[in-house]
């Protein structure tokens, strides 16, 4: 027992014995940190996968909810410009009903003389020259384009 007792307490047995423990302390934090890294790593990944998962989900309902306020604005543009429509063709509605007026556009329009005056139409000297198909139909007054219509469909059957 006494060399027993003796290796017990020989320098290089107790540094050999050091050793070993420090070994072990070293090998046990390296497992409970690769332990905590790979929780870690393992959270991260599931974390990850959660954010993804929320993404790709929330993704359709987000494009469809943008493309619907689009389609909002654009109505609510639309619904003004008809209101604005309707505000003209109101004013519109309520001069014709002036007779005043009526009678200002129908002489404008048709070139209606009142009885005893005389109708005079002046024709711009440059456009006088060249033939009636050259002109714009927007110079001519509107019975004329009416009766050019009619002869070209006329035409067009024979």
């Amino acid at each position: 027992m006494a060399v027993k007792d003796r290796d017990r307490f020989s320098t290089a047995t107790r540094i050999r014995l050091i050793g070993e423990q420090t070994a072990a302390r070293v090998y046990r934090s390296q497992t409970k940190r690769q332990a905590r890294r790979s929780r870690l790593t393992g959270r991260a990944a599931l974390l990850a996968l959660v954010v993804c998962s929320l993404i790709v989900a929330l993704a359709y309902p987000m494009r469809q909810y943008v493309s619907q306020r689009a389609d909002i604005a654009d109505l609510q543009q639309e619904k003004d410009e008809t209101r604005r429509r309707v505000e003209h063709l109101r004013d519109m509605k309520a001069r014709w009903q002036d007779d005043a007026y009526a009678e200002q556009q129908v002489r404008r329009r048709l070139h209606y003389v009142m009885p005893g005056e005389t109708g005079y139409i002046v024709i711009d000297p440059d456009a006088a020259g060249q033939p009636r198909a050259d002109r714009g139909s927007a110079d001519r007054p509107w019975y004329a384009n009416v009766w050019d219509g009619v002869d070209k469909s006329d035409a067009a059957e024979r």
